[in-house]
């Protein structure tokens, strides 16, 4: 299995590009098989996860073709062969969920087992099944030989309904709307998630002939129609991305400018960063991250869904308050498991200490290389960061999980001054 080295590379310079949004690209693709037409995404990241969804496509009969070189996929899901996905597929990544929803009111059946992806915390699919079953479908919870667990949605057709989540889930809320896309009459989401992917795979949805208003707002309003064709669309910028090389730049006390990342999706970081003593700047070329005149201090973070601070950036932003002045508290509201970078960060020198759903992080630490482990896709991140500071080497494991969500991400952090090598 492969490993990253990571080596104290000093203040990090120049100019990188952010890719595709991973959360993104997988609804957006999952979303091609709610017409027979040819659809094409582009702006694709080369991911692990971008992979396992290709995979699952293919297992439900499209044809899919994924051009690296021009960073765009293609899939022609003319005709649905098969409506289970594949539990080899299912266990890699938890966003296979979101191929239900296409499936179910496509061809008025779906299963899937119950989801993999990272061991951050307790993340059940009872939203989407709400969903479904409040638009008509009979849900039945099944068992398979080996003894695991799978949902099955099953529908002569689904019709449009009031739908109240009971917290703003991103993937149910993307379920419901490509389910409801194409049910008899209106549907309308409460309390629906407003993150920038949300919006994205409504303007997607809508160039396909789907009637979706509201999107980015906590009432999304779905009319169905009675088909989708296909359509071209280009992938977001990928946020988590970008906050995670502006505190690249920070932490490093560095002079990074970030190219193609929308700043309106990155407002929170932006906000924390400034109030520590970063410079944060729009310019022609991008956002450039920078040191102010004083040394960096403490801030306190409190994680929330969209617009508020993005948990998938808790763990970068940890690893930097490791570094400046002062103590800083950290609450995460989203995931109650999302600590587990905590022990192998301690295991560099740094002193965090947890309790409950809170970290409190002792300031000013000077990081050393140790041998760590990536226990998910953004703790992964946040270890990379950590190397990029600590003198000698950092060695990281399981970094499977850091090639889920990061494209290039060694040619990348090279590119700006970066010491990390793959072995």
């Amino acid at each position: 299995m492969s490993k990253f080295i990571v080596n104290n590379s000093g203040p990090l310079q120049g100019f990188v590009e952010v890719s595709g949004s991973k959360n993104a690209v997988l609804p957006l693709m999952a979303a091609t098989l709610l017409t027979r037409d040819e659809c094409r995404i582009t702006d694709v990241p080369e991911l692990m996860d971008v992979e396992v969804m290709c995979g699952l496509l293919r297992s439900f009969g499209a044809e899919v073709h994924w051009d690296m070189k021009e960073r765009s996929i293609s899939v022609k899901a003319d005709s649905i062969i098969d409506t289970y996905a594949p539990r080899d597929l299912v266990s890699k990544m938890r966003a296979s969920v979101v191929a239900m929803g296409p499936l179910l009111v496509r061809t008025g059946n779906a299963k899937i087992p119950l989801p993999g992806g990272c061991a951050i915390g307790d993340r059940p699919i009872d939203l989407h099944i709400k969903g479904f079953h409040a638009l008509g479908a009979d849900i039945r919870i099944t068992k398979e030989e080996s003894g695991h667990e799978c949902v099955e949605a099953s529908a002569a057709k689904l019709v449009g309904t009031e739908i109240y989540l009971d917290t703003p889930s991103v993937g149910a809320t993307e379920n419901i709307i490509m389910a409801a896309s194409l049910a008899d009459g209106i549907t309308i989401i409460e309390n629906a998630a407003q993150e920038p992917e949300i919006v994205d795979l409504a303007n997607y949805m809508n160039k396909m002939g789907a009637r979706i208003k509201g999107a980015g707002t906590d009432i999304i309003k779905v009319e169905g129609v009675e088909s989708l064709h296909g359509a071209v669309h280009s992938v977001i910028p990928d946020r988590i991305e970008a906050g995670t090389f502006m505190l690249a730049a920070a932490i490093t006390r560095g002079d990074v400018t970030i190219g193609n990342m929308l700043t309106d999706h990155v407002k929170p970081i932006a906000a924390k960063l400034r109030e520590c003593g970063c410079i944060v700047e729009n310019t022609l070329e991008g956002t450039r991250v920078s040191m102010g005149p004083n040394p960096p201090v403490a801030t306190d973070i409190k994680t929330l869904p969209y617009p508020g601070f993005p948990t998938d950036v808790q763990p970068q932003f940890m690893t930097f308050l490791t570094t400046v002045q002062g103590a800083s508290m950290i609450l995460e509201t989203v995931f109650e498991n999302r600590f587990m970078h905590i022990g192998e960060l301690n295991k560099m020198g740094a002193d965090i200490r947890e309790d409950g759903r809170r970290a409190f992080i002792s300031g000013s630490a000077k990081l050393k290389g140790a041998e760590v482990m990536a226990t998910d896709l953004r703790a992964g991140a946040a270890l990379v960061l950590a190397g990029l500071v600590a003198e000698g080497d950092t060695v990281i494991s399981d970094v499977y999980h850091i090639d889920r969500g990061y494209d290039s991400i060694i040619e990348k952090f090279k590119s700006i001054g970066g010491s990390i090598q793959r072995i």
